[in-house]
């Protein structure tokens, strides 16, 4: 493989600063929830209004691509996103949280974990996410591509019209550390689950 078709990244990757760059201001998000009100954009659902952490060991993706995009909450209210969509992820010792404060219940935690023996597998995932952390190896990477014209992730998986995007035909991350909006998936294959509810603070990371 040559030098020029493989990118190593390493330490801190901040996507809230990713969407900055890609220019999703307030007016950008106005006009892409007006054409969600008038149907001219399809949101696939409404975003709590709550972030959720997720942890892996390594994560194996084929048909990346990485895009700014503004999420809706459901009371209209817009939420400035990364979108990262891969067309098949395969995730080891995966762990998924999310922390509830209540009144007089206080803290109450609710985590998921699978893929300690066999890894967990997605097909055509959609994460919106706020935040990512990792060891990142990509191969065949294209950087500063226009958003609407992405054609390696799963279908759909595209931006709007100059603003800035990134695709690469596999990532490879060590040491994943996440927090999130939302995730979908076309399937999503979990072994090995456990999901406990309990009271405080027990959080993935």
């Amino acid at each position: 493989m040559s030098d020029t078709s493989r990118v190593r990244a390493r330490g801190r990757t901040s996507w809230r600063r990713f969407a900055v760059a890609a220019g999703l201001m307030t007016v950008l998000s106005g006009g892409i929830l007006v054409m969600l009100s008038q149907g001219v954009m399809a949101a696939s659902f409404m975003v709590s209004g709550q972030q959720f952490k997720v942890s892996a060991d390594t994560l194996d993706a084929t048909g990346f691509v990485n895009y700014g995009w503004i999420d809706q909450h459901a009371d209209g209210s817009p939420q400035p996103v990364a979108v990262s969509a891969m067309r098949r992820a395969e995730l080891r010792n995966l762990c998924q949280s999310v922390l509830t404060t209540l009144p007089i219940v206080g803290d109450i935690s609710l985590k998921l974990t699978a893929g300690k023996d066999s890894p967990v597998v997605a097909e055509n995932m959609f994460v919106d996410m706020a935040q990512l952390d990792g060891n990142a190896t990509f191969t065949n990477i294209q950087i500063g591509r226009d958003a609407s014209t992405l054609d390696k992730g799963p279908p759909g998986a595209k931006g709007l019209q100059g603003l800035f995007s990134q695709q690469a035909d596999t990532v490879h991350i060590d040491n994943l550390r996440q927090v999130a909006w939302s995730t979908n998936a076309g399937s999503f294959k979990l072994t090995g689950l456990r999901m406990k509810i309990s009271s405080g603070k027990d959080e993935c990371f």
